[in-house]
């Protein structure tokens, strides 16, 4: 953003065929500032009618984008990296007033979503189909890689520009034309993103934006649409289970990245002050509200009390605060149904006999703060050993034996990612090809990478995000038989 476009990346219309537009329902979504509660800007309230006709303005881009070379596609891509990196502070700030993170996260989000733009514009050019002959001898076997179509993109609200242009980087780098609807709580980054790629030329219709108060009817409306051939979704199990049903009706491809319970294992080999440090990032991270983040630490009993120790010393450090000041360690949660579900959690874990080494309430508004919170002796039975906190609660549970470990950190039906600290090599790769997780983070506490297959198992999604992986969700395999 430049400074003469700070008004309108608070105020932002619905974007369509490459128009901004107020949409059919003429309404504004409030977008609230979770550091205050003021009121930090409005976006376009769109129905299903203005649903339709962004699937109308993809649709009628589809052709020309697929037919568009693949290396045209590729500067397109890479010219969106570069203006992400000009306007880097000016969205790290959005996102942080809209979000609440802390700056310096927001400051990182920025970076590693504008990696995607250059990733996939890297991996545009190097879709490779394959030649071979079939084993009857009787004729030639050609696959060849085309565009899926049509997709709908739904993102969450906790990484507002990272988790848009993961989908739209591959989605645009495989001659797809795209839809998407961002959470209504942190849309402008998503239209700031959308700026971006008018002015790196990405064609009109090429890439939509839509966000509305009333989101089933606007996605119903779109996967009951014929034309739409992809869905990529990213945020809560329970919604993905809803979408994939509705999806079925179309037969529409569908790549979800759901919820996670992560587990973080200590062994009583593992160096602890580093321990400590990876513990720090994967609890903290985005203030705790990530799928990815620690939300099971799993201690082994010799080295519990050193590593709770130093772990409730560095919580304390963190300064709670508003998410753009410069200071801000911890920011606010991004709403009060947020700060109500932490602390149901808490309460309940506490009621069952978990004791409060460091925070345990809610802060007082305005803002929606809940302090960094570190919780010792809470039993398996508590709703957070099963349910995702989303917020900055570390609960602390210990274990005697590798194969208990294993067996608590596997008691979920969520896998998207695990934590594992071990100074044995061999004990570090038996447990990560033990635990039933799609991403296994060995002696780190960070493993989002563009270049990495990022995805789960079990009930925390389907597909994969990133890597070679992600160009492949949006695109589909023809054979062609012929002989020479």
């Amino acid at each position: 953003m430049k400074s003469n476009q700070a008004n309108a990346e608070l105020h932002a219309g619905l974007f369509i065929g490459g128009k901004w537009c107020d949409g059919t329902r003429q309404r504004k979504i409030e977008v609230i500032n979770p550091s205050d509660e003021s009121v930090l800007g409005t976006v376009a309230d769109a129905g299903k009618e203005d649903a339709i006709a962004a699937v109308d303005a993809a649709y009628s881009a589809a052709g020309a984008w697929a037919a568009t070379p693949p290396r045209v596609r590729s500067e397109i891509l890479r010219k969106c990296f570069e203006l992400m990196l000009r306007d880097a502070e000016d969205l790290a700030r959005l996102i942080s007033l809209e979000n609440g993170k802390a700056l310096k996260d927001a400051r990182g989000e920025v970076a590693y979503a504008a990696e995607f733009f250059r990733w996939f514009a890297e991996e545009g050019v190097r879709v490779r189909g394959d030649l071979g002959t079939a084993p009857s001898g009787n004729n030639q076997i050609l696959v060849q890689y085309e565009p899926i179509g049509v997709s709908v993109l739904i993102t969450p609200w906790n990484f507002p520009a990272a988790m848009a242009t993961r989908k739209i980087a591959p989605a645009l780098a495989a001659g797809c034309t795209c839809v998407l609807k961002p959470a209504t709580a942190t849309p402008l980054t998503a239209y700031a993103v959308a700026r971006i790629l008018a002015e790196a030329g990405v064609p009109d219709g090429v890439v939509n934006v839509i966000t509305s108060s009333t989101t089933s009817e606007v996605v119903n409306a779109m996967l009951e649409d014929s034309r739409v051939r992809k869905l990529s979704f990213t945020g809560s199990t329970a919604v993905g289970r809803t979408l994939l049903r509705k999806a079925a009706d179309q037969v529409i491809h569908s790549s979800m990245e759901l919820g996670g319970n992560a587990p973080f294992l200590v062994f009583e080999d593992a160096d602890i002050d580093k321990a400590v440090e990876g513990a720090m990032i994967a609890k903290m991270r985005n203030g705790g509200e990530a799928c990815t983040a620690a939300n099971r630490f799993l201690v082994q009993r010799k080295v519990a009390d050193a590593f709770t120790a130093r772990l409730v010393d560095a919580m304390s450090a963190l300064k709670v605060g508003a998410g753009p000041d410069p200071d801000t360690d911890c920011g606010p949660l991004v709403d009060s149904a947020a700060i109500g579900k932490v602390a149901e959690l808490v309460d309940d874990a506490k009621a069952r006999g978990a004791r409060v080494l460091c925070g345990g309430e809610p802060g007082e508004g305005p803002g929606y703060y809940y302090p960094p919170t570190v919780l010792q002796g809470v039993p398996q039975d508590a709703k957070m050993f099963s349910e995702e906190i989303f917020g900055p609660v570390a609960p602390i549970y210990v274990f005697d034996t590798e194969e208990e470990a294993i067996q608590m950190a596997n008691d979920t039906e969520y896998g998207l990612i695990a934590y594992l600290y071990t100074a044995d090599v061999g004990r570090g790769m038996r447990v990560s090809k033990a635990l039933e997780a799609g991403m296994v983070a060995l002696n780190r506490g960070l493993v989002s990478d563009p270049a990495a297959p990022f995805g789960g198992v079990k009930q925390s999604g389907l597909g994969r995000e990133g890597a070679h992986h992600g160009i492949l969700e949006f695109m589909e395999a023809k054979y062609i038989a012929t002989a020479w």
